[in-house]
């Protein structure tokens, strides 16, 4: 009886290294979503767009055109801007309990505010210098806000307003970080500005992939280095979002060789001021929009491109791939919900 105790314990003992060996070695499946993809054809070419609730977005494109819906894309009002004959190309858009705010690229520097949904128009700032290129913008809340464009005479452009959007300032080079020769910004979904409490984060690419840093809505700045691919007129950072003052996520690569999924997304957890490749060599290539999924504690987020879209649920060490679709931004309203926009769409995601 005891012999037979004994070789039945070796055999489960035996079994259970069998077991733990099979778990060490095989990979763990990253966690997956399943999603439906409604797209709704425009004419322009979109890539900012701003989600105040599930069922409400606002967007700003190509040819001067800007659009929104308030009931889940069902139904849409659409207009275009025309300054001096030509069409504006939008890039920023931002709005406000009071105002809705729209930002063009390239020079004139363009920036439009409505009070009343889109039927008239003011501009409150504008930029005639020849290299002026603004690539985002953003709101801490009602009165503050904050866009960024390319380097001019060696600084990133930063203009700042304290009053919802009335007045604009532009902060001097004397204020602001030098830039590297080649390092500019990517006006590629509206996010190379994040914000969270009175910090604020540009990022940058080209010659440098680095990101700049205020812990004070604007009147002091670092800048710190990145692991990101740089060098190339395509590469760098192209997207960034902060889920709070300490966790962020950047995300990019190099815009002409799409696939490489090498040293082009990285986590911060110090605010910034160190970065830690993730996912290297793993996951998807180049992304040009990085967002974090409300909820989820800064675990979940989804990342977009041309490409197509990927999911992440553990702070992007692993990402699982959504759909081949091909989108430029993406904003997540709620959980479940996501807002996309692209060539010649506006998409909006479920899961």
């Amino acid at each position: 009886m005891i012999r037979a105790t004994i070789i039945v314990f070796l055999f489960g003992l035996f079994a259970c290294a069998g077991k733990q060996e099979q778990t060490d070695t095989d990979p763990v499946e990253p966690k997956k979503i399943s999603a439906t993809i409604s797209t709704f054809p425009i004419t322009a070419n979109v890539r900012a767009i701003t989600a105040t609730d599930e069922n409400t977005l606002w967007y700003a494109g190509s040819d001067g055109q800007f659009g929104y819906t308030t009931d889940a894309g069902q139904s849409w009002n659409i207009d275009s801007i025309k300054h001096e004959g030509r069409s504006p190309e939008f890039r920023s858009i931002v709005v406000t309990a009071e105002a809705v705010m729209i930002l063009s690229v390239a020079s004139p520097a363009l920036l439009y505010r409505s009070t009343d949904q889109g039927q008239s128009w003011e501009i409150t700032y504008q930029e005639d210098d020849t290299s002026a290129f603004y690539n985002a913008m953003a709101f801490w809340d009602d009165n503050d806000g904050i866009a960024v464009g390319d380097p001019i005479e060696g600084c990133l452009s930063v203009i700042r307003t304290h009053d919802g959007g009335l007045n604009w300032t532009k902060l001097s080079c004397e204020q602001l970080p030098t830039t590297a020769d080649g390092e500019a910004g990517f006006a590629a979904s509206n996010t190379n500005i994040s914000l969270s409490g009175d910090n604020v984060w540009l990022v940058s690419g080209g010659a440098k992939a680095r990101v700049f840093h205020s812990p004070d809505r604007g009147e002091s700045w670092q800048v710190y280095e990145t692991p990101i691919i740089q060098g190339g007129q395509m590469t760098g950072i192209f997207t960034s979002a902060f889920w709070d003052e300490n966790k962020g996520v950047i995300f990019g690569g190099d815009w002409n060789a799409k696939e490489q999924n090498t040293k082009n997304k990285a986590t911060s957890t110090d605010g910034g001021k160190t970065w830690q490749l993730v996912s290297d060599g793993a996951g998807p290539g180049y992304r040009s929009c990085v967002q974090y999924i409300p909820g989820s504690n800064g675990e979940e987020m989804l990342a977009i491109g041309s490409p197509g879209i990927s999911y992440s649920a553990d702070s992007g060490a692993s990402w699982s791939h959504v759909s081949d679709s091909s989108f430029y931004t993406v904003r997540i309203p709620a959980p479940g919900t996501a807002w996309l926009a692209g060539a010649g769409k506006i998409g909006r995601m479920e899961w």
